[in-house]
Order: C-alpha cells, then sequence, then structure tokens
C-alpha cells in the first residue's frame, strides 16, 4: 500500500514538472518570441528612414521626413516652413495619408 501511494507521489511531481515545461514553452512561443520579433522589425524600419518618406509618430503626428541627423534623431516636415525634431524611436511606422 505504502509503495502504490509513493509511486502515485513521484508520478505526481514528475507530471507538474512536465505540465510547468510546457507552460513555460508555451509562454515564449505565443508571448515572448513575437515580441522581440516586431522589435527587431520595428528598429529595421527605423534604422532605414531616408528623407522624403511619409511617416507618422506615435503621438499620431503625420509628417514627411526631412532628414536623419544621427542614429537617434530625425527632422520631421510637418508643413512647408514646420520643421520639428523627434527622437528616432518616436516613428510608429509609414503614413499614406500626406
Amino acid at each position: 500500500m505504502t509503495t502504490l501511494v509513493l509511486l502515485q507521489s513521484a508520478t505526481s511531481n514528475w507530471f507538474q514538472f512536465v505540465l510547468l515545461g510546457g507552460m513555460v514553452f508555451v509562454f515564449y512561443f505565443f508571448m515572448i518570441r513575437p515580441q522581440q520579433k516586431k522589435q527587431k522589425e520595428q528598429e529595421a524600419f527605423r534604422k532605414s528612414l531616408k528623407p522624403g518618406e511619409k511617416v507618422v509618430t506615435i503621438g499620431g503626428l503625420h509628417a514627411v521626413v526631412g532628414s536623419v541627423e544621427d542614429d537617434s534623431t530625425v527632422i520631421l516636415i510637418v508643413d512647408k516652413s514646420v520643421k520639428m525634431k523627434f527622437d528616432i524611436s518616436a516613428i510608429a511606422g509609414i503614413s499614406n495619408k500626406i
């Protein structure tokens, strides 16, 4: 009788470890990995910005890239005489509205 209880206890512990490992596996492949991939794509997009591209900022400002000063700042042209300096991480994506 005691061997049966010990056997059930051992398989229960083993099953708990397998279940925990499965949860970590699912969490990584459905949450962490896609976020890392999206972050790498966003970085590549920001590094490939060129003057004349129509962009939108994370605040919703639609503008045209005037120049990229260095790896961290960009000058956006909002209107003919309005230029604004933004951090390159503030660029969300390409805009089709301008």
